[in-house]
């Protein structure tokens, strides 16, 4: 293969994929139904054309006919005077005339045939006419509704990798993150809470350690205890060993806490 016959088809390949990518075909839709308008109007005007030379031709042929009569009445008159050589003129005449005729007679015929031929053509065009006008509005908004679907698969498709979209799933984790933060925030929060209040029960068991100590140290004092109702009865003097056994035994069940 020789190197300009490479570079042509190049060329040709080329081009062809450039006329189709510029393509639309709602336009090319319009087009092919405007030159099929035009054609129907030359038609039109290729009919038109013959009919009117089918009746110059029908008009030539009746007045060559006409003429064939009338010479042949000046044979005759030639005749009745006696003039048989103005009758044989005539007559010549006569018979050019009805050749003629004859003649023009054939060619309306035939043109005839062609006007009825033009006539069907104009006919069958102007039915593909109105039924491509018919498909093209179909035709168009399929091609729309193609389009069209092809664009979203296309956006679709780059959804992954848009900036806009990387943007919006990074924000997307950062308020997931903040979620989190915050509810890890509200748990601790209740913990502390818990925490408090678990202090402020264990002021009792120091009120508890701190009035044995008193205990311990007053001796023989005797305290009183709160009751759930009325005053709190006095309690009689403890010994010192029971305290302190006490106390040892309070100590190792804490310890083992």
């Amino acid at each position: 293969m020789g190197f300009f016959d490479r570079l042509s088809r190049l060329l040709r390949a080329n081009l062809n994929d450039l006329v189709s990518k510029a393509e639309d075909p709602a336009k090319i839709l319009d087009q092919s139904v405007a030159d099929m308008q035009a054609d129907l109007v030359k038609l039109r005007q290729a009919v038109a054309t013959a009919i009117a030379s089918q009746r110059r031709l029908q008009n030539q042929a009746e007045q060559a006919d006409s003429q064939a009569k009338a010479w042949y009445q000046k044979a005759e008159l030639a005749l009745q005077k006696n003039e048989e050589s103005l009758a044989r003129e005539a007559l010549s005449r006569r018979k050019t005339y009805q050749d003629t005729a004859t003649a023009l007679t054939t060619q309306v015929n035939n043109q005839a045939g062609q006007v009825e031929t033009l006539k069907r053509s104009l006919t069958a065009l102007e039915g593909k006419i109105a039924e491509a006008r018919t498909k093209k509005e179909m035709l168009k908004a399929r091609a729309q509704a193609a389009q069209a679907q092809e664009q979203l698969q296309s956006a679709v498709s780059s959804l992954g990798t848009n900036n806009a979209m990387a943007a919006f799933d990074q924000m997307e984790e950062k308020v997931l993150n903040l979620e989190a933060r915050s509810q890890a925030a509200a748990e601790l929060a209740g913990a502390d809470l818990e925490s408090q209040f678990a202090a402020l029960a264990g002021t009792d068991v120091d009120d508890d350690l701190a009035a044995l100590k008193q205990r311990l140290e007053g001796g023989t004092t005797p305290i009183q205890l709160p009751a759930a109702n009325g005053p709190a009865p006095l309690l009689e003097p403890v010994k010192a060993a029971e305290v302190d056994a006490e106390l040892e035994e309070l100590r190792r069940s804490i310890d083992k806490l």
